[in-house]
């Protein structure tokens, strides 16, 4: 079995179907902070919702695209990381994240995004990862900075949520700039 250990109690592992149950706990726990930073369609509320996002992204990896990931803690899922996107043909992801409130604050995703960029920069070879979230999004980008990615743009309106378009950023990473800060 796949599981990374982020921590004394806390690991990294593939969120899998038979997870579903776990994952909407989990999403009643989370939906409210999460809801402005991350799609509608992630933030089900009900056990056949968590495992048709779920199913949508074991598809989406089926076909070398986006992956999703759970962080446990104290064997307690409190959140995850994922591929949104997941290209090899044209050498490049896009990383995302979320936490619910009881796990902010412990370092957790930072190991975790990192062990995604290994693998799609270093394993799997891909050019470029990028990190997109709402410009007001103050620990997400803060996510970004810590992992090395830079800052590349503001796209204006770029992102509706709640019936209000957001503007929404852009970081990026490059193979070579995440060997060279993996290399120390």
């Amino acid at each position: 079995m796949f599981r990374l250990d982020l921590g004394p109690s806390a690991s990294l592992r593939p969120l899998e179907i038979w997870h579903a149950e776990e994952f909407a706990t989990h999403l009643d726990r989370a939906r409210e902070h999460i809801r402005p930073w991350v799609g509608p369609a992630f933030v089900t509320d009900t056990v056949e919702g968590a495992a048709a996002t779920i199913t949508r992204y074991a598809t989406s990896a089926a076909a070398d695209g986006g992956r999703l990931y759970g962080i446990w803690v104290d064997d307690v899922l409190r959140g995850g990381v994922m591929f949104v996107s997941f290209s090899a043909a044209a050498g490049v992801c896009e990383i995302g994240c979320w936490l619910e409130p009881a796990a902010e604050g412990q370092g957790l995703v930072t190991p975790a995004v990192n062990a995604l960029l290994d693998w799609a920069l270093i394993e799997r070879g891909l050019h470029r990862a990028e990190w997109r979230c709402r410009a007001d999004n103050v620990r997400s980008a803060a996510v970004a900075q810590r992992v090395g990615m830079r800052f590349e743009a503001t796209l204006r309106g770029a992102w509706l949520n709640g019936g209000v378009f957001h503007d929404k950023q852009v970081w990026a990473i490059l193979r070579e700039e995440h060997l060279a800060l993996r290399a120390g």
